[in-house]
């Protein structure tokens, strides 16, 4: 077994236009009458007002995202920001998506870069314009080579370690690793990351914008997989719908998980989820948008170049009392 150590390191059918997420002030939306740019006292920063495109490769539905973008608005109620928020999960569509927000003269661009081959070239054009990039959630691994001046997320193969350290810590050997997007990069590093902890881990490929289909396609391999121990869902709606196809198949498989929502905190404090490693998206969104916002400021670059890591955080038995107030707040 490989010793674990540890390293620094989703859907619309067309594009939309740039939704702004509010930043409200006492003042109406104007800058508070601050004394410095950073304000105090709950006020709104003195600087001046910017807009930040916030573009992602969220599934419909997935509930991530929405704790992603009140990380992204809190940031913008004390910077005196406006965030502009687009997803489209379709990698082409996406890249779509950061040209509108060029030819829209946006401030500084936050961006996951979930294929980066679809968003090379879109992202050179941007920060040939002289807009600001930053990335977050997916990408690190590339987000410097794409023109980003720093990255905010989870190292997701030392997620996947983590996942997988603690699986064969409590004996299991035959994971099953289900990827609902094949080929998105920070899905395969995740499962590659518990691989490497659990040789005998095995993928499971299925079509994450149908969850129908997740859940019937995740019954049959459960049925047809008596050795595996332990099924592994990429994300916390996804793991619910496995939970649904363990029942089916009436299999005495365990459930583990990454990210986290209400309802999977929920399972985990019922018994029903063994863990999840929660990446901690409020603080991408957060980070992302002040960021650009310090960038704009003084040029500041946070992360000396290097990636900026929010995760991995294992959320189990031991410690979901405590993360509960906080998910059922919507932080988490």
């Amino acid at each position: 077994m490989a010793k674990f150590t540890w390293r620094r390191g989703v859907t619309a059918l067309a594009v939309v236009p740039l939704l702004a997420l509010a930043a409200c002030s006492s003042s109406g939306g104007k800058p508070a009458d601050t004394a410095s740019a950073g304000g105090g006292g709950g006020q709104v920063a003195s600087t001046p007002r910017i807009k930040v495109a916030l573009i992602t490769h969220a599934e419909a539905g997935d509930t991530f995202w929405d704790i992603v973008r009140k990380g992204a608005e809190a940031a913008a109620a004390k910077d005196n920001v406006e965030v502009l928020y687009t997803s489209d999960a379709e990698a082409g569509r996406q890249a779509q998506l950061v040209q509108q927000a060029i030819d829209q003269k946006v401030d500084g661009i936050a961006v996951t870069i979930a294929n980066p081959g679809a968003m090379k070239d879109v992202l050179k054009k941007a920060t040939d314009a002289g807009i600001p990039v930053v990335s977050f959630n997916a990408g690190g691994d590339v987000s410097a080579q794409m023109g980003a001046f720093t990255h905010f997320g989870s190292n997701e193969t030392l997620a996947g370690e983590a996942v997988g350290a603690k699986l064969a810590g409590e004996g299991y050997k035959h994971p099953i690793c289900v990827i609902m997007s094949q080929g998105q990069v920070q899905l395969e590093q995740r499962c590659a990351g518990v691989k490497t902890m659990v040789p005998g881990t095995e993928i499971l490929y299925v079509n994450g914008a149908d969850m129908t289909a997740v859940q019937s396609t995740t019954t049959a391999k459960l049925q047809a997989s008596k050795d595996a121990d332990v099924i592994i869902g990429l994300g916390a709606p996804f793991t619910l719908t496995i939970l649904k196809a363990v029942a089916d198949a009436g299999s005495p498989i365990k459930v583990a998980s990454f990210d986290l929502n209400p309802a999977l905190a929920q399972a985990i404090n019922d018994g029903k989820v063994l863990f999840t490693v929660d990446q901690q998206p409020w603080l991408q969104g957060y980070l992302s948008v002040d960021a650009i916002w310090q960038n704009k400021l003084g040029g500041f670059k946070v992360g000396g170049g290097q990636p900026v890591l929010t995760g991995p955080a294992i959320v189990d038995k031991s410690n979901i009392s405590d993360v509960l107030k906080y998910v059922q707040q919507g932080i988490r």
